[in-house]
């Protein structure tokens, strides 16, 4: 008999008792025979019983299992997010399902179908770059459903999230690079649809407003696909035009940053001598590559804390009709390397 299969019912058919028995039996319920728990409880092991999660959930109209929806678990950010997020749910007696969209609005509405089939008690969310419209957390949220979102950010009324301060990151990333005599700056941008891209072209426009250098809108290239291939082909294709050219980049991402490393160095430009680079997030690599590349850090353990922190509230307030929307806004770190210092 597989694991769990056996039921309540099948203990009681073999032994010969009631299923009121055999379930008092394995509570350890006064008024059963220590021979009779005995009996019970070696059937029980040997038949693999386990207790129904979900049917337990119902009764109790709790399952201890919160839901988290990330785009990719290879994403340096999002893997720290999930340790964060498990340290602060096991610690409060809570199980973990994970889901990853691989980036498609398809797979996040399948996700969550999954997430509510298994009787999930809230959900922790990061969308897709292809979501658009936000109906489907509409609805759940109108139900008075528990959810979080961290990081992507819908542009929903009082919702409950996580985010890290993107325009200041942005701005700190720039700045870094016309403090150290970049005039020329361009701007490798996420996909238009994310807030996140928004506010870190947000940051980078300011910085180069504060210190009245010339913003070139032929230099802000949107990289929706967020690949190196993509912003290796974007450089090399700026670059090979000739003229003025930027002297600095700053990337939204570090993967787009890498890539035009890699594009600038097949050019025979040299960096940082010639062109200074900035990413964001700071993934594993950003320290081991050559020249070793500045970034702005996100402090995605202590995000998925604070978001499973405020899930578990949300839980626990899921009756109150009163609940307000709230934003956690954390600060972000420039990590300062070889790739953008003269």
């Amino acid at each position: 008999m597989k694991l769990g299969q056996a039921t309540i019912k099948d203990i009681a058919k073999a032994l010969n008792v009631s299923t009121s028995t055999v379930s008092r039996a394995l509570k350890d319920y006064p008024g059963i025979s220590n021979e009779t728990k005995k009996k019970v409880k070696d059937l029980a092991e040997h038949l693999n019983y386990r207790p129904n999660a979900v049917a337990l959930s119902l009764r109790k109209s709790k399952s201890n299992t919160i839901g988290v929806i990330i785009p990719e678990v290879v994403h340096f950010f999002f893997s720290t997010v999930i340790s964060g997020i498990e340290e602060v749910a096991f610690a409060n007696g809570y199980n973990v399902v994970l889901c990853q969209t691989n980036e498609r609005f398809s797979r996040e509405l399948s996700s969550i179908e999954t997430m509510l089939d298994n009787q999930i008690d809230g959900l922790l969310i990061s969308y897709s770059k292809e979501t658009e419209d936000f109906n489907h957390f509409k609805k759940l949220l109108d139900l008075n459903f528990p959810i979080v979102f961290f990081d992507r950010v819908p542009e929903i009324p009082n919702t409950v999230n996580v985010i890290v301060n993107d325009f200041q990151g942005a701005y700190d990333a720039t700045k870094h690079l016309i403090d150290q005599g970049y005039k020329y700056i361009a701007h490798l941008a996420g996909p238009k649809n994310l807030t996140i891209s928004k506010k870190r072209m947000e940051g980078y426009l300011a910085a180069l407003t504060d210190h009245n250098l010339s913003i070139n809108n032929d230099w802000i290239f949107h990289c929706p696909e967020g690949t190196k291939e993509e912003s290796l082909d974007i450089i090399k294709s700026l670059y090979l035009k000739g003229g003025i050219l930027p002297d600095g980049i700053f990337a939204s991402n570090d993967i787009a940053a890498a890539g035009a490393m890699v594009a600038l160095k097949e050019l025979g430009y040299q960096i940082p001598s010639d062109i200074g680079i900035v990413g964001f997030s700071n993934w594993q690599f950003c320290s081991m590559i050559d020249p070793p590349l500045s970034t702005i850090a996100q402090p995605g353990f202590k995000m998925g804390e604070i978001a499973t922190t405020l899930l578990l509230s949300c839980i626990s307030n899921k009756n109150n009709s009163d609940a307000k929307g709230e934003t956690v806004v954390l600060d972000t770190e420039l990590l300062i390397r070889q790739s953008s210092v003269k």
